[in-house]
């Protein structure tokens, strides 16, 4: 599918407004090769230096093929450092959970802290070290910790110049011709410069998928329509807007008797003021602990109670004494995820203000806790809470980078519904016991994962959890889009659901996606036929389901589960 040819001077002037989230969305696609000052060339471009990015630059690497990445942010690792969110993992990661290569990535993580000196001996010899003792995750790090281990991985094929990563880069452009993606564009993002990226194969592991209306890939965005998915909980009527909240996350930590309130947020009256209405009706405001789940876990630095160890990254008692002030936890709640705009196919300005809302929230949030939260002793505020800019490599203390729960979504040759992975709707359709029933089997599977149907507040006020579901698979029918040839998605937008992505969008099963992803890209490279082929003939799917295994990603499920 051919776009409209642009003038010269009014690409490079639509590329100059295209703020760093939304690259490309201002960009109408070329259909011929735009001028760039220099073109490198790979087997396999990676646009997004996400986990999923990573994964397929790994996995593509393995396999003996040159990669290109390009990264917008000065951070490769996506959700796990540059969004600044520990982990959220199924109960099984430390052993049938995940990949081979996605446990090496969390092995590198405590063997990162094992090297430290500060670490006191009893935490050295836990094998399941949690550094900061979070709940939400059985490894809650530092974001840098596993920045450092990404790169470790990766400096194999980075030294050789097997893999090549071009950081603050964004895509702006693409050369398409007929269902092939020829080249991408991309601009440096403080110089302006701009390259041209060529190879036979891409992967958009972009938050956004901010690939997929530069090359003109069909896409889906928001929440289906029941008609449109036969979904249970589907809505009545598609809504393309309705998507989850994005949250702008920050670390702190705590010094009592010492001040470190920040400057009034100039939104703070705004933010402050905020009401929502909870599941049962009740009102609540936003920048509060009065909603029912807030008031059960609580919030206490003093004591390290409640939300304090919930995303908390550095346990002092960890570590040797006066080798850290503080622990340090990261705010990522409800209190500060924004559902008041989304960043998909919005003007950049729009986009670039819902950052700065969310930005002004978080930080109005933290203003609220330092002055005015309640304190279990009567008073109000906790002036020590510090904002912790060195752990999340910015100037202000905010995350690189807001934290992505929705993207675009491909429109898949197979799109998993919520009638394939929750226990409500598989003991509808299989009549059986809970213990005997399993999520929908893929023949196709090229990984696994589990997480609930997770949805957080969205642009339209919806949230909650819309069902348990089973340990599920990865199907390569959801990595292929329907009609573009040489483009698979290796982030959150795989052929999935408004609802489905709920449990598709975590850290271990975005791995996974774009380890298949780039294994994909080598093998149809090595065996010269394109990716919906080995999905439709029989025997080449064996063999790539064979070199999956080999390589350590398992398809499918054991039964029994683990306990």
């Amino acid at each position: 599918m051919a776009g409209h040819p642009l003038d010269r001077r009014e690409f490079l002037r639509r590329a100059a407004l295209a703020a760093p989230w939304v690259a490309g969305v201002a960009c109408a696609p070329l259909t011929r090769r735009p001028r760039a000052a220099h073109e490198l060339a790979a087997d396999l471009v990676i646009i997004g230096g996400g986990l999923g990015g990573c994964a397929a630059a790994l996995a593509a690497a393995r396999n003996g093929r040159r990669v290109l990445m390009t990264e917008e942010t000065d951070w490769i690792g996506g959700q796990l450092t540059q969004q600044a969110v520990p982990p959220d993992e199924n109960r099984w990661i430390e052993t049938i959970g995940g990949t081979r290569s996605y446990r090496a990535l969390r092995d590198g993580i405590r063997a990162h802290y094992y090297r430290r000196p500060t670490l006191l001996q009893r935490a050295r010899e836990n094998p399941r070290l949690n550094p900061g003792n979070g709940w939400v995750s059985r490894l809650c790090c530092e974001p840098r910790a596993a920045l450092a281990v990404l790169h470790e991985m990766l400096a194999p094929y980075l030294a050789t110049g097997q893999v090549r990563l071009l950081l603050r880069h964004c895509a702006i452009a693409a050369d398409i011709e007929h269902d092939r993606v020829r080249a991408v564009l991309v601009r440096h993002m403080d110089d302006g410069t701009t390259t041209t990226l060529v190879a036979p194969y891409f992967a958009d592991a972009t938050e956004l998928g901010d690939l997929l209306p530069l090359t003109r890939t069909e896409y889906v965005t928001g929440a289906e329509s029941r008609a449109q998915t036969g979904e249970p909980h589907a809505k009545e009527e598609p809504q393309p807007d309705n998507v989850q909240g994005f949250t702008m996350c920050f670390a702190m930590d705590y010094l009592a008797g010492e001040d470190h309130a920040i400057e009034r947020p100039h939104e703070y009256a705004a933010w402050r003021d905020v009401v929502l209405t909870a599941a049962n009706g009740a009102p609540y405001r936003l920048v509060s602990f009065e909603d029912a789940d807030s008031q059960r876990i609580g919030f206490d630095p003093a004591a390290r109670k409640g939300f304090w160890t919930y995303r908390r990254i550095i346990d002092r008692d960890l570590f040797a004494p006066g080798a850290s002030a503080s622990d340090i936890t990261i705010v990522n709640w409800a209190q500060n995820d924004y559902s008041f705009g989304s960043l998909i196919d919005v003007a950049p300005d729009v986009a670039a203000r819902h950052v700065e809302r969310a930005r002004q929230l978080s930080l109005s949030l933290l203003y609220w806790l330092q002055t005015e939260a309640p304190r279990p002793d009567g008073g109000a505020g906790w002036s020590g809470l510090r904002l912790r800019p060195d752990v999340v490599g910015t100037r202000d203390g905010l995350a690189m980078h807001p934290y992505i729960r929705e993207s675009r979504r491909i429109q898949a040759e197979f799109t998993v519904l919520e009638q394939h992975v929750t226990t409500e709707a598989r003991l509808r359709e299989a009549g059986r016991s809970s213990r005997d029933v399993t999520a929908a089997a893929f023949r196709d599977s090229v990984g696994i994962g589990h997480y609930s149907m997770d949805l957080h507040l969205t642009t339209r006020g919806d949230r909650g959890r819309y069902g348990d579901t089973l340990p599920f698979q990865i199907p390569l029918g959801a990595l292929i889009p329907q009609r573009v040839e040489n483009l698979l998605p290796a982030a959150k937008n795989l052929g999935v659901t408004h609802l489905t992505n709920g449990c598709y969008r975590l850290h271990p099963v975005e791995w996974n996606v774009g380890e298949a992803v780039g294994s994909l890209a080598a093998f149809c490279l090595a065996r010269q036929r394109p990716p919906r082929a080995v999905r439709a003939t029989a025997a080449l799917l064996q063999d790539f389901q064979a070199q999956l295994t080999r390589d350590g990603v398992p398809l499918g499920w054991p039964s029994p589960l683990p306990a």
